[in-house]
């Protein structure tokens, strides 16, 4: 069940974020539940598929966005580095990355 011991087993940084939601646990969490059903993660491996690097980086950029705001650190990494590599046209092989992201997301739907 998803609550602040699961969200600080996952890597959550919850001290930081919920300072940001105005010290607001309730909020927090729900802002989190919303996050478990965002599908752009897979929306974004789809534009890295495509080659459609520019809607690419536009979707990363959200989600590093959304993932930062509320602390979840073990997404924050891997969608760093792809929107930083996108915003400077690296052309690379993002599925390492990528799989990482996903990786962390299934955790964090799993709590």
């Amino acid at each position: 069940m998803l609550n602040i011991e699961s969200l600080k087993e996952f890597g959550a940084d919850v001290d930081e974020a919920i300072l940001r939601c105005m010290n607001n646990v309730d909020f927090y969490l729900m802002l989190v539940n919303k996050v478990l059903n965002d599908t752009r993660i897979y929306q974004l491996e789809e534009q890295i598929n495509d080659k459609n690097l520019e809607g690419a980086f536009e979707t990363a950029h959200t989600l590093k966005g959304m993932f930062s705001n509320l602390s979840l650190t073990p997404l924050v990494r891997p969608i760093t580095a792809i929107s930083e590599n996108l915003k400077n046209k690296v052309d690379m092989d993002y599925k390492p990355l990528l799989e990482e992201a996903k990786s962390e997301f299934r955790k964090l739907k799993n709590l």
